[in-house]
């Protein structure tokens, strides 16, 4: 038996895919979005008898291999190496007298590994590294935990580390490349992790990536260091403790985002497991993609009034953006949960991550903290403040709920503050471009093309449904139920030869025509409600008679039910 027949037999499919994103049972198989392309109707299949996934959205597919090199971005051998690794398979062609040989990628992760090791020994085997351990203990570590999260320390050397690695049949490009050392003009490694206490960073799949060196015993440097881009590291990408609580945010269904490697640490050692920290670096769209294969409730535990406070509203904005469902952490006098944990104590720590609050209930809290509302001034001051946070929100029903709620508590006319809200100006959130498969078809055009693939596969009466369809794809439906020619030769040879494929692919993922006609129609319908919702939210904005207004706010309240 080759390797890859080994870990095959030794890892399932539908373990391998739940440690990335949350699959839900759908019969035999199991579904989820897909995490290759942007979707809310899952799409994206998994079959534990076949051993494969599918994605009918974008059409891509495969083994646990395939799977692994397309969401980490990695080539075939790197994929092999996860996996093995989680298969507890030693892959025989991998030896380390074969270092030459591997892939860059895999070097890279050794050196990295050897570099830990070697920071390891520093905190457990040296006498700095003691005093590291005492200065740990008094911020609430014990020795259990400085193991457990595999700490270590980096001696106050220039070039130990460099030495050890080089020691090791490891050249100086790769630990470069590592992000561990750095060439000086003489071509000599200098250590970039000096005096420094060290916290690994480690992927999804619980491979090390990275390190964040907070700096020990010395005043003259940056307080954090972290590795710098690397094959391994992207700091839009990384976050701190995602190996140890992707298992709890899908249980938990929420995940809770601090600031810090240490707060991270002691809120695991607290109890609350859906810890996970950005570390020393702004929160990206990237990190949110991220964390939305888990969960879309997601709680802030940053200081909301410190310097970094607009940041942190930009963090905020960005998930909002993203259809998160935002809440925040009042940490009362406390700047983050390290000092709750450490002041308070745990059992306070578990309280105020249960009194979790909504973001616009805490931005109306805040607004009126400390103003008088009978103050013209005041009530000014607290419009300012809300009325943007209201501009925020991508539905206009929402926005028209908090606009009444602040006309109410300022004891305001609606439509005084209407005129103010109508002169608000907020920036939009800048998000990179996902990376997907292209092909320029909305996704109510792919849904239409597949649609006719699977009706030329199982005919039923498209007479109640036409109105779903676009005129296009409407025209071409009613033409082959009736029976009539099709002037477009080349759409109709693309549909039969589609048709052929979605054969295979339902007999692959055990689905049956009519099971994937009733869920083509299922989305349309979606699509044709969300696109009447769209009409109407416009209508509501752009008209000024109250009456029709409350008549349309009506007609969208009762299209939501």
């Amino acid at each position: 038996m080759n390797d890859l027949e080994e870990i095959k037999n030794r890892l399932d499919i539908v373990d391998v895919i739940s440690g990335y994103i949350k699959l839900e049972k759908a019969g035999a198989n199991y579904k989820a979005n897909c995490p290759f392309h942007d979707e809310k109707t899952p799409s994206f299949m998994v079959s534990p008898s076949k051993q494969i996934w599918h994605c009918f959205g974008c059409a891509q597919g495969g083994d646990i291999f395939e799977f692994v090199k397309r969401i980490e971005g990695v080539e075939f051998y790197d994929a092999l190496k996860i996996l093995a690794e989680k298969a507890g398979v030693k892959l025989k062609s991998y030896n380390k007298s074969n270092l030459k040989d591997r892939t860059e990628r895999q070097k890279i992760s050794e050196v990295l590994e050897q570099a830990l090791k070697f920071f390891e020994y520093y905190i457990h085997n040296s006498k700095k590294g003691t005093r590291t351990k005492e200065y740990l203990v008094k911020r609430g570590f014990s020795e259990e935990l400085i193991k457990e999260w595999r700490i270590g320390y980096a001696p106050d050397s220039f070039d130990k580390l460099s030495k050890f690695l080089e020691s090791r049949g490891y050249n100086k490009m790769i630990i470069e490349k590592a992000g561990l050392s750095f060439l000086k003009v003489n071509q000599e490694l200098c250590d970039r992790f000096r005096s420094r206490i060290i916290f690994p960073f480690f992927g999804i799949n619980s491979e090390l990536i990275g390190f964040t060196g907070r700096i020990f015993e010395k005043d003259d440097f940056a307080k954090y260091l972290n590795t710098p881009s690397t094959i391994l590291y992207d700091k839009s990408r990384a976050l701190f403790g995602i190996d140890k609580a992707k298992v709890e945010i899908r249980k938990k269904d929420q995940c809770i985002l601090v600031e810090g490697n240490v707060d991270c640490i002691l809120a695991h050692s607290a109890g609350t497991k859906n810890v996970i920290a950005v570390s020393g670096t702004a929160l990206t769209d990237m990190h949110l993609r991220i964390i939305k294969r888990y969960t879309l409730n997601l709680v802030f535990a940053f200081d909301m009034d410190s310097a970094g406070a607009k940041a942190t509203e930009r963090a905020i904005d960005l998930a909002r953006s993203m259809e998160f469902n935002v809440s925040v952490l009042d940490l009362g006098k406390e700047k983050d949960p390290a000092d709750v944990i450490l002041k308070q104590g745990k059992d306070s720590w578990i309280k105020i991550v249960d009194k979790a609050e909504d973001i616009m209930d805490f931005y109306f809290r805040k607004a009126f903290l400390g103003k008088d509302i009978n103050n013209v001034f005041d009530k000014k001051k607290i419009a300012e403040e809300l009325l943007p946070q209201i501009k925020k929100l991508n539905n206009s029903i929402e926005q028209a709920h908090f606009i009444q709620k602040l006309a109410r508590k300022l004891m305001v006319r609606e439509e005084d503050l209407r005129k103010e809200f109508s002169k608000v100006r907020v920036d939009k959130v800048e998000k990179k471009e996902i990376i997907e498969i292209k092909d320029n078809l909305s996704q109510k055009e792919k849904i239409e093309k597949k649609f006719l693939k699977l009706y030329l596969i199982n005919k039923i009466d498209v007479k109640e449904i036409l109105y779903l369809f676009s005129p296009k794809y409407r025209d071409i439906l009613e033409k082959i139920a009736k029976g009539e020619e099709i002037e477009d030769k080349g759409f109709l040879s693309e549909m039969f030869f589609g048709a052929d494929k979605e054969k295979q692919l339902l007999r692959e993922n055990e689905v049956t025509a009519s099971e994937e006609i009733k869920n083509c129609i299922k989305n349309l319908k979606r699509i044709f409600l969300e696109e009447k919702k769209k009409n109407l939210s416009l209508k509501i904005k752009n008209e000024k008679d109250p009456k029709v207004i409350e008549r349309l706010m009506e007609e969208y309240l009762n299209l939501i039910k």
